[in-house]
Parts: structure tokens; C-alpha cells; sequence
């Protein structure tokens, strides 16, 4: 029973239980009846039904009765064995049956099952917790035979041929087989009491036959069927799920009909698929005497596919006949036989050859001498599929006594990976370095035989002794050609560090990983071969085709390649494993043992110790380093080196993380977890060993484990530093990069925690500055929580320094590359994943905008006449707030600074940053997102600065910017600022000015452009409810501004505003006969379209045309009345036209005195009045026309004559005496006779003018 490390043996109804590890009897029992007992099987208890200290269950048959017996361990001490003490319970289950029972097995869910030895049927020993009205509390069940009919009395029996002689349990498929004398069945538990019988596979010796014919082991006569092995789903990759051995050696294998891929792991957990006889093994042939094998110097060459290198006598053959017991573990099966002489029995060992199975890198590897060949022409038929042959060697040894029992060693389960990535069971050169190897039990007469299984690298290491002390290189050399040069290099470095595994180690020895290395000279052997073994590494060049780019890719040497195998089969067991797993009451433990930790730790210690003493090995001679040495193979040996760095470097994490594990397993690793975040318990029930190393994951939750352990430390009132000073030895490498950091962080919380309780305040700083410093050395590991708790320690401490220049400090290491500042400058969105670095600096900012928030209130708060309430306000709460504004404005952080004035201007604190002008306010007033009040701030910092042009332009942009939500008077405030600050420019000293000068210019068209806008504005705005396009039209005024093309043509000739449309041109200055004549015919046609009597038409012109004149004249553009080309004068045109409709009701001198009024000089009216006389064009080709002109001309000389003769009058000095002398006599002579008003006024200027002139 390797299960509990015992073997069994019974006196007639005695029980014996020996303990075989430690050679004595543990304990005994009585069958009080006094049968026989004649079986013993060890099976698992039904859940619930017995008590906790009860783990297993031992079913004891007699001819007569089954009965149950408890058994249980006491707990072990320390890293005492499991199984040491073992004690028996009666559990009061006992039966009596009419069949003896052989056979017993049990499932995972503790039922059981047996085969009856004179019926062969198939019964199940069902027992329960209490007896009911429907069955007893312990029971069989017969399942060969209906229910009916096991309740009556049996006059038939099954067939010879039907008769059940073995049951076996596969777990790892849920079913459970039946081997009958030629057939073989497969049941499976269907629910309680049930079981439900899947297939069978009848007539196996015909079956046998067909697949090997004319064998001389497969007749009826040699053939019985003996034992039932199972192939764990993890060895077989193939589908094989068991096979049956005969009696002389033959192996029938059984698996699903339609195989799976070879090359992928088997997916069967449960029996789906029928199954049927797959191939069959026939006995090895001309097999070795043990005598002779022993007698040999060196093993048989031909045992790993090595051929003799020297002839040698023929050895003495064995040929077998009856095997009598055999077990399976592994690909490896040992089967008893009876020896050729009394006293000794002989163990046939057989396991798949690795050099033949699989593909390792072999070279030169000569064919398999037929002579050592086990397989038949008919077994190379079934494998005609492509897969490789399954080749295995065989071997005979003695043992001392006849065997009555076997069994094999179930070494520790280690986790194995969850992905599909673990090696098959059967490859041993992953496993041999990392277990024991695999080992047999023969229970004999004479005790117990122990056989174990020679693994590859015990061969290596019979060649390296002969090698020693023969001098014999030529099995070494074969060796490295049958396993490959990187194989043969991984197990040379085994040899040379040494291994917990390498000798053969009883079960107390294994779990404590006892070191095992091999002789010093052996050592140095295997050192030396390991060099020499391991070639050079190579550069190869690869060409990319349709390029004439090449890229080299080094090919490591076997050196490179072994240490990568070594240290990967090292950790091989933990390193895809989960790192814990729920426990008791909820709280997490380790996944893999302690033991397996600490062994595997032990190994990577001899590893690293040994790479660290002979690191020369993976550096090339002196003579292949000159300089003569080929470039290429210069890269090779660099990229090489480069690769055993970085092994090295993850070989000595790898052994940190070890000890870091096992210290947290020292503080209770699931009590810490319960005291950490509800993220960190999260991630670390998702960690791997691996993920734990090799991710930032891993450094997260390290990070938080130590945190609880260093708050632990603290909260019990011991020094920090103790703690460093006893962890030091575990993490070496750790604590010159992370550790350090990490421990530093802790250190300065001391630090802190002594500051707040010292009462000198000079010693107080010293704390804080020394809790500072540590802090910062710390701070890339520092978590933001832990950060956000230290400023706030800071800030009570009133310590400015410690709460702005440690988040700056973490700012800073949070983008060590400045990413985030060149993220920041390209303004990229929040989606890119570089603005990561941008929110990580912002989260430390505001820690320190956070800390300026609480000196703000503080100093608030000392003004008031209450009493502080802070114990630590040793200094003035104003030197402290000026203090972290110094600090904060003398950081060189550009985003800090934009942080902080972006805070400062939402504080209303804008004035103050104008005042102080810091280096980065002009850059960030400049940076997007830009807003109304950035440009303001703008162009008051340019003013403030003297820099009054900039400011001009800064304006310019803010009033025409489409961007912001700016009504139209604001933007016409900002132009006229802009005009103001642009004047204000400074003339240069050399003169160059003219951009300036052509700024200013532009700047006031603006400006007189946007003035008519805003009139247009005002004067639309009654009518913006009118239509929805109509107002939205009007409401477009107030947004942005136009130009005058634009509102002339989008609103003063759409609306019809006669005014705007002439201010439009006045602005602009745009001289246009063709637009301005049809805007005054269309004033004067308005006018007179009201059909009122002459007077009240006369005064409404009267009051239409004065404003506009006062408003336009001089304006050639909108106000015609200069002569121009063709031009006399078109309003006065107008006007007269009027009077001449309009004789006997307008008054002489109407005309004229209404252009006076408008602001036109009297020269200019009596010019125009002058043209029109003398012109003779229509109307005034009329005499009677004529003549009212010429009263009108002596109107305009009469008031003309009076305003020239006032006191210091301007008209004065411009008024033509001698012209209009002149003139006046010509009107004189033409005027008719009847005018006499007329001709008065004539005479009356020409005698003023002759007296005051």
C-alpha cells in the first residue's frame, strides 16, 4: 500500500501493518470470529460519513464476511513524515457473504467494488450512515444480475469464459474495467446502487492473433490473461487507456477507436468513445541473464540505442516463460518471474527508449541493432500512420526472495500547468531533475526489494566516471550523440552545481532535499565537458526576399541552451502554478508545498552558485576574441553573453521571489491577505509563480504584502530597520533595485511616525527632512494611495517641502521617459494610450495643489482669534503658505506649472500670477485649449511686459476668433482695444515700422467695419422673432464679425436699409455712380410716393436728406454732389428738380439752403447752382427754369454776403469778391424783367460788396 507507506500481511485471522520506510510494525488486529482474512484493499471513506480524523478506509475480506476498518494519521510535526502514526477504528460495518470476494477497488466518491471468487460476478459493498425501511446499513450488491433476480435463489452460474477475475479503477476517465478470462469490460457509476455497463470487448486471444499471427507466444495454451494496467491520460498522448498483460509477457493496448493527433495532449477525462484493440507488444526477445548482466563492466550499450563500440562475447541468454505479478507506472512496466535457481526470483524491467521516441537534437544516431529489437513486423503495421514507433529496451534483474506483491512509490504531486504546456509523463528528462526517480516495490518472502529506474543522467554519469579513471571519451561522445548536444549539456550542468535529486533518496531525504553532488573530480569532468560539448554559438544571415535588407539571427551553443533547459525543469514544477488557493474559513494558503519550494529553492541556489564561480564558461577563449575573429561570429558570441545575462538576472529574481514567498508563508500568508485591498486579493488569486516574478502584477501585490507586514511591525511597536536587517539575506538583488526602495519607503514612515512624536522642533525636522529623503529614493514603488496618506501626514506636520516636492518627485519617476510631456504638448486624446503618463503626473499634482489648499486654510484659520488646535504649528502659518508657493513656482515641471495656473485663475487669483509673471504663464496662456479668459490674460501679461504691438494682435485675434460664444459689442471693444495698445507701439530706433503702421491700419478699418455691423445689428434686432431664417440671419450679426462685402450684400441690400447701404460705401469708400444714384432716387421716390401737398413733401425732404448729408458730406461715395465726370451735382440735381415741379409753393432758395444745412460750403452750392445755370442741359435748356435758378443763386450770394459778414466768420477770408461781383453782373443782364425780388437781392449784395469790400 504505497499510499500510506505500509505492507500488509495476515496470519489466519491476524493483521499485520509494516511500516517498510522506517522497518517495524505499527499496528495489529484481531478478527474476533477467527475467519481467514484473505484480502486487504485500502479505499477512500464516503464523504460525511465518519469522523474528520478519518481519512481512508481499509476492506478486509474472509471467505465468510467483509468488514470496514477506520484509519487515520496523526498530524506531523514539522516536516515529520505524514504517515507515521497510523491508528485503526472499528467502524461496526461488517457483512457476511456467501462468496468470497477478491478484487476490491473504490472511486473517487468512496464507493465500493469487488469481484466474487468462485461466481466471478461483479458486487458492490454499499454501506450508509443508518439503516432504513429500504436497506441496511451495509450491504451487497449483486450488479451481474437483474434486481429481481438477486433476491432468489441462483440455479445458473455465468460461463467460464464471462467470469470476472480482475476489477480496475481508472479515475482519471470515471470508469472502472472488468477483465474477464478473454474479454474485458468497461462500467461506470450511474447513480446510487447503480452502475451501468458502457462495452465489451470479447474474444481478446482471437483479437491477439490477428494483430501478431503465427507467434509463438499467442497460443491457446501460453495465453492467459493476468494483470490490467492504467495509462494516466497525461503519459498517454496517444489515446492508449490501458493495457492488459498475459501471463509469457504479451501487452495488449486498448484506446478509443478513432485516435487523436498524437502530438496533442489527450483531452479524455471521461470514457465517451467505444474503445478497442489497438496493437499488440509482444515479450522481449534474447533477453540478458541476470548473471551475465552483472558481470558486465559498463551497462548495454544498446539500452539507450548506443551500439558497442568494441566487440564483446556473446552474452548469456534468458527466455521467459510465466510471469506472475507486474505493475505500470509511468511508460515503465516491471513484471516478476520465477528464477532458474531456488531463493531468487528475476524482475524483467522494460521503459520506452527516449533517444528513439523523441526528437531532442540527436546526431549521428545509428539504426536499432535488430538483435536488441523487441517489436514484430505486425506492431510496424499498426504504427503505419506516421506516429513515431514506440521503441523501448528491457532489462532482467534478481531480487532476493519469491515475489508475492509489487507496487510502486507515488512521489508528491506537484501543480502542473493549466495550459497544455506540461511535458508528457513519460519524458523523464524533464521530470529527473525535479523528483525522485521512479521506483518499485517487490514485497518477497525474504521483505521488500526496492528497484529504481535508471535515468538518463545516471548514465551520463557512469560515462563521466569511466571517463575519469579510464580515460575513455568514446561513451561520452555516444551519449551526446543519442540525446543531442543541448540535452547532454543541461544534464552536465546538473552534475557539475549538483541537484537535491541526483542519488537515489529514501522519502524522508526527498522531501527535505537533501544537496546530492557528485565527486570533485567528477565535478571538474563534467565542468570541462560541458564546455567542450557545447560548441560556439553562430551568426546566420537571413536575406529577406525582394530586398536587399539581411537580418542575423544568432544560434545559441549547446552551453546557452543547456542552461535554459537546466533552469526551466528546475522550476518547471511552480512556475505556471497558481500561488495560492482558498483554505480553510475562506483565507488563502499556498498552492504548492513548502517542501517542493524549498527543494526547488535549493537547486537555483546550487545553480546560481555555481554559474556565479564559473562564469567563464559562456565567454569565448582569448584566442577566439582578437580581433581576426569574423565580425558575425563576434555578433554570436555578444548576442549569447547578452542572453546568459538575462537568464541569470531571471535565475536570481526567480530565487528572491522563492524566499519572498516563503517569508510571507512565515507571517501567515493568508491572514496578510486578508488585510489587503479588495484589488490586490483579486490579483493575487489570479497569480502565478511566473506572473509573480516576471509582471508588474507581481511587484504590485509584493509591494502590498510587505505593507501589511511593515504596518504589522510598526502596530507592534518594533523598529523597521530590525525588520530590513532580518530580510536582508533573503532578497539580495531586490533590495539593490525594488527592495531597497520599497524598505526605504517603510524606513521614512518611521521616520514620520518618530517626528510626530518628538517635541523638539529642531529634532522634528531633522525626521521630516531624513523621512523626505528616503521617501524620494522610494518613490517610482510608491503607491498613490501610500503617497496621498504621506502628504496629508506632511500637511498636518505643517513640512512644505515634504508635501510639494514629493508628488513633484513621483510626477517626475512616474514618466521617466517623458511620454506624458510629449503627449501633453501634441494635445492628444484621451484614448491614446500614452496619456496614461499624462493622468498619473495630474494625480500628483493634485496632491500638491491639495497641500496649498490646506496651508491656504490654515493661515486662514491663525487669522481669526481662535486658538490653533494643530500641536506641531511651531512656525508662522504665513512663512509656511509662502513657503509652498516658493517651492511649487520653483519647479521646473512645465505641466505642473500649467496645473497650478490653471488652479490659481479658478481661485480668482489671476491678478497675482499677472503680477508674479512666472516662466511658463506666457506658454500656457498660449496652449490649447485656448479660452476667452487665456486670451484676456494674454494681453494684459504682453501689457504688463511692454509688449503693447503683441498684446494689439493678441486682441485682433479674440475679436475675430469664430471659436468663442462673443457677443458683437465685446468684439468690437477688443478691436478697439487692439487699436489703442497698436498706437501705443513704440517707434523702432532704425525706423522699421511699416508692418506696424500697415497693423494699425487694418486694425481700424476693422474697427469701423465692425461699427457698421453693429448699427446694422441694432437696427435688425426688432425683427429677429420674425421668420426662423430671417432671425437666424440676425442673431449671425451678434456671433462674428463681416466684412462690408458681407453685410452689404447679406443684409443692407436683403433688408433694404437704404442708410446702411450708404454708410457701407461711405466706409469703404467705394465710388460707384451706378450703386449710389438708385439708393437717392429710391430716398426721394419714397418720399414722394405719400402724395402729400408740396410744403409737407418739401419738409419731409427737407428732414430726410439734412441727417444723411450732415453724416456723409464730404463722402464722394455716398453724398454726390461735386462735379464729377458727368456729374453736377446729383442730389442738388434732385432738390432743384423739385422746386422747378413746385414753383409757386417752394420758396427760392430752398434748394441750396438744404445743401448749406447739410454741411456743403457755400462755394461748392453756388458752383453747383452756377453749372446748372450755365449748363442749357434738360430743364435747364427752360428760360423760366433758368430764371429760378438765378433765385435761387441770389439767395445762396444774399446768405453767402450775410454769413462773410459776420465777426472772425471762416467765410470770411474764402468768399470771391471779385467772382461774384462779376457773376452778378451777368445775372443782372439776363434776369427778366419781371423778377424784381430777384433783381433786390442782386443789387443789395453788389452794394455790400462794394462797401464792405
Amino acid at each position: 500500500m504505497p499510499e500510506i507507506e505500509r505492507a500488509w500481511i495476515s496470519f489466519d485471522h491476524k493483521l499485520f501493518f509494516w511500516d517498510y520506510v522506517e522497518g517495524n510494525e505499527t499496528s495489529s488486529f484481531w478478527e474476533e470470529r477467527e475467519d481467514v482474512i484473505a484480502d486487504v484493499r485500502l479505499v477512500k471513506p464516503k464523504k460525511g460519513m465518519f469522523i474528520d480524523e478519518i481519512t481512508n478506509l481499509f476492506v478486509v475480506t474472509t471467505p465468510l464476511s467483509i468488514f470496514l476498518l477506520g484509519l487515520s494519521f496523526d498530524s506531523p510535526r514539522g516536516r515529520a513524515r505524514a504517515f507515521r502514526d497510523l491508528k485503526l477504528y472499528a467502524t461496526d460495518l461488517k457483512v457476511n457473504t456467501d462468496v468470497e470476494m477478491i478484487s476490491v477497488i473504490s472511486t473517487e466518491d468512496g464507493r465500493i467494488f469487488m469481484c466474487g471468487l468462485q461466481d466471478g460476478c461483479l458486487y458492490e459493498l454499499h454501506y450508509q450512515e443508518n439503516e432504513s425501511w429500504f436497506g441496511k446499513r451495509i450491504q451487497i450488491i449483486n450488479h451481474s444480475v437483474s434486481g429481481v433476480s438477486s433476491l432468489l435463489p441462483r440455479f445458473t452460474a455465468l460461463s467460464a469464459e464471462d467470469k470476472i477475475i480482475l476489477l480496475v479503477v481508472d479515475n482519471g476517465r470515471n470508469c472502472f474495467y472488468a477483465m474477464t478470462k478473454d474479454g474485458v469490460s468497461v462500467y461506470r457509476t450511474n447513480g446510487q446502487k447503480s452502475v451501468q455497463l458502457l462495452q465489451t470487448v470479447p474474444n481478446l486471444f482471437k483479437s491477439a492473433q490477428d494483430k501478431a499471427a503465427g507467434h509463438p507466444a499467442l497460443t491457446r495454451d501460453k495465453f492467459e490473461l493476468k494483470s490490467l494496467h492504467v495509462v494516466d491520460p497525461a503519459e498517454s498522448r496517444s489515446g492508449i487507456q490501458f493495457f492488459i498483460m498475459s501471463n509469457n509477457g504479451v501487452r495488449l493496448y486498448f484506446g478509443p477507436q478513432s485516435m487523436p493527433n498524437y502530438y496533442g495532449p489527450s483531452s479524455n477525462i471521461s470514457y465517451t468513445r467505444p474503445i478497442q484493440l489497438l496493437h499488440v507488444r509482444l515479450p522481449p526477445a534474447n533477453l540478458i541473464h541476470p548473471d551475465a548482466l552483472t558481470r558486465q563492466v559498463r551497462p548495454t550499450p544498446g539500452l539507450y540505442g548506443v551500439p558497442q563500440s568494441q566487440v564483446q562475447p556473446a552474452p548469456r541468454p534468458f527466455h521467459t516463460a510465466e510471469f506472475l505479478c507486474s505493475n505500470y507506472y509511468r511508460g515503465m512496466t516491471v513484471a516478476s518471474h520465477p528464477g532458474d535457481r531456488d531463493g531468487n526470483d528475476y524482475i524483467l524491467c522494460m521503459s520506452p527508449d527516449l533517444t528513439r521516441i523523441g526528437s531532442i537534437g540527436q546526431v549521428n544516431l545509428p539504426p536499432q541493432p535488430p538483435s536488441t529489437s523487441t517489436q514484430s513486423e505486425s506492431y510496424r503495421n499498426v504504427l503505419a500512420d506516421g506516429r513515431p514507433i514506440l521503441t523501448e529496451y528491457a532489462a532482467l534483474t534478481s531480487i532476493a526472495g519469491t515475489a508475492w506483491a509489487t507496487g510502486h512509490f507515488l512521489p508528491s504531486k506537484s501543480p502542473e500547468a493549466t495550459d497544455g504546456s506540461a511535458p508528457s509523463a513519460l519524458n523523464e528528462l524533464a521530470t529527473q531533475f525535479g523528483e525522485a526517480p521512479c521506483q518499485f516495490m517487490f514485497f518477497t518472502n525474504c521483505g521488500i526489494s526496492f528497484l529504481v529506474k535508471r535515468r538518463a543522467v545516471d548514465f551520463l554519469r557512469a560515462d563521466l566516471e569511466e571517463l575519469q579513471s579510464q580515460g575513455a571519451i568514446q561513451p561520452l561522445i555516444e551519449f551526446r550523440d543519442s540525446f543531442g548536444r543541448d540535452q547532454t549539456c543541461c544534464m552536465l550542468l546538473g552534475l557539475a552545481c549538483g541537484n537535491t535529486f541526483l542519488d537515489f533518496q529514501d522519502e524522508i531525504s526527498s522531501k527535505t532535499g537533501n544537496l546530492s553532488t557528485p565527486r570533485p573530480d567528477i565535478t571538474a569532468v563534467a565542468k570541462q565537458a560541458f564546455y567542450d560539448l557545447g560548441e560556439r554559438p553562430t551568426w546566420t544571415e537571413r536575406v529577406t526576399y525582394g530586398t536587399t535588407d539581411s537580418q542575423g539571427v544568432a544560434v545559441f551553443s549547446g552551453r546557452r541552451e543547456g542552461l535554459a533547459l537546466y533552469f526551466s525543469r528546475l522550476i518547471r514544477p511552480l512556475w505556471k502554478a497558481k500561488l495560492t488557493q482558498p483554505g480553510i474559513a475562506g483565507r488563502q494558503k499556498l498552492l504548492v508545498a513548502e517542501n517542493v519550494i524549498v527543494i526547488i529553492q535549493k537547486n537555483l541556489f546550487l545553480l546560481k552558485d555555481f554559474l556565479d564561480k564559473n562564469s567563464h564558461l559562456f565567454h569565448s577563449s582569448p584566442s577566439e576574441s582578437s580581433n581576426r575573429v569574423p565580425v558575425a561570429e563576434q555578433e554570436a558570441w555578444r548576442a549569447e553573453q547578452n542572453s546568459v545575462s538575462e537568464l541569470i538576472s531571471l535565475l536570481s529574481r526567480t530565487i528572491e521571489a522563492l524566499s519572498f514567498v516563503l517569508l510571507l508563508n512565515d507571517y501567515m500568508l493568508g491572514d496578510l491577505i486578508s488585510q489587503c485591498d479588495p484589488e490586490i486579493q483579486t490579483l493575487i488569486a489570479a497569480q502565478t509563480f511566473e506572473t509573480l516574478i516576471t509582471s508588474q502584477d507581481g511587484m504590485t501585490i509584493s509591494r502590498a504584502l510587505v505593507n501589511v507586514i511593515i504596518d504589522q511591525q510598526i502596530g507592534q511597536q518594533i523598529s523597521v530597520s530590525i525588520l530590513v536587517l532580518q530580510r536582508q539575506q533573503v532578497m539580495t538583488s531586490l533590495r539593490s533595485t525594488q527592495s531597497v526602495k520599497f524598505y526605504n519607503t517603510n524606513a521614512a514612515k518611521e521616520n514620520v511616525r518618530k517626528a510626530v512624536e518628538s517635541k523638539n522642533p529642531l529634532e522634528r525636522q531633522n525626521w521630516l527632512a531624513e523621512s523626505l529623503r528616503l521617501f524620494a529614493k522610494g518613490a517610482r514603488i510608491l503607491e498613490f494611495e501610500k503617497l496621498r496618506e504621506i502628504c496629508g501626514d506632511y500637511q498636518q506636520l505643517d513640512y512644505a517641502r515634504g508635501a510639494v516636492e514629493l508628488p513633484l518627485t513621483c510626477a517626475q519617476l512616474s514618466d521617466p521617459d517623458n511620454i506624458g510631456l510629449e503627449a501633453w504638448h501634441a494635445a492628444l486624446q484621451a484614448g491614446d494610450p500614452r496619456t496614461i503618463f499624462i493622468q498619473k503626473r495630474l494625480q500628483c499634482y493634485d496632491l500638491v495643489l491639495d497641500s496649498l489648499t490646506v496651508f491656504e486654510n490654515k493661515c486662514n484659520t491663525s487669522q481669526t482669534p481662535q486658538k490653533q488646535e494643530s500641536f506641531h504649528q511651531d512656525g508662522d502659518p504665513e512663512a509656511v503658505r509662502s513657503h509652498a508657493y516658493e517651492l511649487a513656482f520653483a519647479c521646473e515641471d512645465e505641466i505642473f506649472h500649467s496645473t497650478l495656473y490653471d488652479w490659481l485663475i479658478n481661485r480668482g487669483l489671476a491678478d497675482d500670477l499677472l503680477e508674479m509673471s512666472p516662466t511658463f504663464l506666457e506658454a500656457h496662456l498660449k496652449r490649447e485649449p485656448l479660452t476667452v479668459q487665456k486670451f484676456q490674460l494674454l494681453w494684459q501679461f504682453y501689457v504688463k511686459n511692454g509688449q503693447s504691438l503683441r498684446a494689439a494682435e493678441v486682441l485682433a485675434t479674440l475679436a475675430e476668433s469664430t471659436q468663442f460664444d462673443l457677443e458683437l459689442p465685446a468684439r468690437l471693444e477688443y478691436l478697439t482695444l487692439a487699436v489703442g495698445n497698436a498706437k501705443s507701439h513704440p517707434i523702432s530706433a532704425t525706423g522699421h515700422h511699416e508692418t506696424a503702421i500697415a497693423f494699425l491700419t487694418d486694425l481700424e478699418e476693422k474697427v469701423d467695419v465692425a461699427q457698421v455691423q453693429l448699427e446694422i445689428y441694432n437696427l435688425l434686432c426688432p425683427h429677429i422673432n420674425d421668420a426662423p431664417e430671417v432671425g437666424a440671419r440676425i442673431h449671425l450679426l451678434s456671433k462674428q464679425l463681416f466684412t462690408m462685402t458681407d453685410l452689404y450684400t447679406l443684409y443692407a441690400v436683403p433688408f433694404d436699409l437704404i442708410d446702411m447701404k450708404l454708410l457701407c460705401l461711405h466706409v469703404s469708400e467705394h465710388r460707384d455712380e451706378s450703386i449710389v444714384r438708385p439708393i437717392w432716387n429710391q430716398i426721394f421716390d419714397e418720399i414722394l410716393k405719400e402724395e402729400a401737398d408740396p410744403a409737407t413733401t418739401a419738409d419731409l425732404i427737407l428732414g430726410r436728406v439734412v441727417p444723411l448729408g450732415k453724416r456723409f458730406y464730404p463722402s464722394e461715395s455716398a453724398f454726390p454732389l461735386p462735379n464729377q465726370i458727368m456729374d453736377i451735382g446729383f442730389i442738388a440735381t434732385l432738390l432743384v428738380r423739385f422746386t422747378l415741379a413746385n414753383k409757386n409753393v417752394v420758396a427760392f432758395g430752398w434748394a441750396p439752403r438744404i445743401l448749406i444745412e447739410c454741411g456743403v460750403p457755400y462755394t461748392d452750392v453756388w458752383d453747383v447752382f452756377h453749372e446748372m445755370y450755365e449748363s442749357q442741359v434738360p430743364p435747364f435748356n427752360n428760360q423760366a427754369n433758368v430764371q429760378a435758378i438765378s433765385s435761387d443763386i441770389a439767395v445762396i450770394l444774399s446768405d453767402w454776403l450775410k454769413e462773410a459778414s459776420r465777426p472772425q466768420s471762416s467765410a470770411r477770408s474764402e468768399f470771391p469778391v471779385g467772382r461774384i461781383d462779376q457773376s452778378i453782373d451777368q445775372y443782372l443782364r439776363e434776369l427778366e424783367a419781371g423778377r424784381a425780388e430777384t433783381r433786390s437781392l442782386y443789387e443789395s449784395v453788389k452794394r455790400d460788396l462794394r462797401r464792405h469790400w
